[in-house]
């Protein structure tokens, strides 16, 4: 599902539609409080973008970004259609 692309951790997936997409958005938004950590996302209809790297690192994969990674992966198996790529 994660791809590391210039020092950061990438995930390009695909929903059913823009509701599952967005709610989807929503419980990783949740997860990235509880881990203090925060990606950088967008959304297109049915497709959602996350980049994951640790500012405070100099913009680098850090285990912050590992552990979110492996969160927001066991949460999209519930609504994922496809991982784009």
């Amino acid at each position: 599902m994660w791809k590391q692309l210039e020092d950061a951790l990438v995930a390009e997936l695909e929903f059913k539609n823009f509701v599952d997409a967005f709610a989807f958005m929503t419980d990783v938004a949740a997860l990235a409080e509880q881990h203090d950590h925060h990606p950088e996302w967008s959304n297109v209809y049915n497709r959602v973008t996350i980049r994951l790297t640790t500012h405070d690192a100099g913009n680098q994969v850090t285990d912050k970004d590992r552990k979110l990674a492996r969160a927001i992966e066991a949460l999209s198996s519930t609504s994922l259609v496809q991982v784009s790529g």
